[in-house]
């Protein structure tokens, strides 16, 4: 996720911040075990209370984490907000669609390029130079995912499933681009509120498509833990927690949620992973984390090279 500039949340340490986002990615993880336990909601209805629930909730924590006037304060008509809306309601609706399509396995895995698809249209849309490792790690993790889907072309259901899925990262990888060039051009995106708008896009899109409502009253209270467990509050925490640590660690830190989504599945709803997901799942998970390791210590080791520079010819 990209947040605008901010200042640090005051009190907030490195490790307040790195436990933060490993429950931030706890609460990100409960959506599969939780959708398993809907018994009359089905398809874009999921989608739907979901969404609603995420506006709901968001218009409640605006308000406390940035005061009575924090309305006011966004630049509602910015282009990038409304676009960065728009990628988030597909985000939202390709999620909850795939969780009812396939496996939480297969979809966790799928959305799990993320990272390496928003690499790819920085380098193509912003000029961005894309390093060997992640070339590299794309071909891998595009390997993991090939054989999840070419093991599972006949399995009823999966690979719609995993198509859909794969709407969940490429919205994502174009949120980030546009957010990117908005705020190279002088514009902030503040990444809560445009939540908020991909949630009411998403609430208004999917409301004709739900329609006739067969949830039962089990079903919109887990739905609306949906909305603001899984969703609304850890995306809030996510923005600060983005403040204090650098984007490897929040990338790497992310990637619990596959872990932790495919476990709560196997022990909630009895979905034991397959063999294809776990290769696929340890190619593209390993991919990113060396990936993600390796430009981290490039990055570490590039001040140490120029503050050694002025001293080679002494």
């Amino acid at each position: 996720m990209t947040t605008p500039v901010q200042a640090t949340p005051p009190g907030w340490s490195h490790a307040r911040a790195a436990w933060t986002m490993v429950a931030v990615t706890l609460m990100w993880s409960i959506a599969g075990v939780v959708t398993r336990q809907l018994t009359g909601a089905q398809g874009f209805e999921v989608t739907f209370w979901r969404s609603f629930s995420t506006a709901l909730a968001l218009l409640v924590i605006l308000p406390a984490w940035q005061g009575p006037r924090w309305f006011r304060a966004v630049h509602w008509t910015n282009k990038a907000l409304l676009l960065s809306g728009v990628c988030w309601a597909l985000m939202f609706t390709a999620f909850m669609l795939a969780l009812t399509l396939t496996s939480v396995g297969n979809v966790l895995v799928t959305m799990a390029v993320g990272p390496l698809l928003t690499a790819l249209l920085a380098r193509l849309a912003i000029g961005h130079r894309l390093p060997v490792r992640t070339g590299w790690a794309v071909a891998v993790a595009g390997a993991g995912i090939a054989y999840m889907f070419v093991r599972q072309f006949n399995a009823e259901g999966a690979l719609a499933g995993m198509l859909v899925a794969l709407g969940v990262p490429i919205g994502g990888a174009i949120n980030w681009t546009i957010v990117q060039r908005s705020q190279a051009h002088g514009e902030r995106v503040d990444m809560v509120p445009a939540v908020l708008v991909g949630a009411l896009i998403s609430t208004l899109a999917t409301l004709p498509l739900a329609l006739p409502f067969a949830a039962t009253p089990a079903d919109l209270g887990w739905l609306a833990l949906l909305g603001s467990v899984q969703l609304a509050i850890p995306c809030t925490l996510c923005v600060l927690c983005a403040r204090v640590l650098k984007a490897p660690e929040v990338s790497l830190l992310a990637l619990l949620e596959v872990i932790f989504g495919i476990l709560w599945a196997w022990l909630g709803a009895g979905e034991t992973p397959g063999n294809e997901v776990l290769i696929g799942g340890f190619l593209v998970v390993g991919a990113l984390v060396v990936n993600e390791l390796l430009g981290w210590r490039s990055r570490q080791a590039a001040p140490r090279i120029q503050t050694l520079e002025p001293n080679i010819g002494d």
